[in-house]
């Protein structure tokens, strides 16, 4: 199945991300927190993600983009989860992934978590 993970998915509307915040809905497995609201969505995709890294806990912005590179990475492999779940129950979703541990992780682990982390959210749903 198609794994890429374009523009179509990114999401940037400064309303949408308010919103997101607004409905205190979110789901943790660490090293992830993935905040979300359902909402219609600009584009024909089942979901929109915005990928974070905080400034204060990685303070240079080499470590926040790497961080953010092996992020969406690891989404980009195991979005199928969730797309095929909002497909079938034909919803949208805002998503807001956020990074929390204080050092970077392994790419398979990272991996892990994150697949258990979006079995966490479909089953929530």
């Amino acid at each position: 199945m198609d794994e890429t993970f374009g523009k179509a998915y990114k999401l940037c509307s400064q309303k949408a991300i308010a919103a997101i915040f607004e409905q205190k809905q979110s789901v943790k497995q660490f090293p992830f927190v993935m905040h979300y609201a359902p909402m219609e969505l600009p584009t024909d995709k089942s979901f929109q993600v915005v990928i974070s890294a905080p400034k204060r806990i990685f303070r240079k912005a080499h470590d926040r983009n790497r961080i953010k590179r092996l992020m969406k990475e690891v989404f980009r492999k195991n979005k199928l989860i969730l797309e095929e779940k909002l497909t079938t129950n034909q919803q949208q979703m805002a998503l807001f992934l956020v990074y929390t541990n204080k050092e970077e992780m392994d790419y398979s682990l990272l991996l892990r978590k994150m697949e258990s982390l979006l079995l966490k959210f479909t089953n929530e749903l």
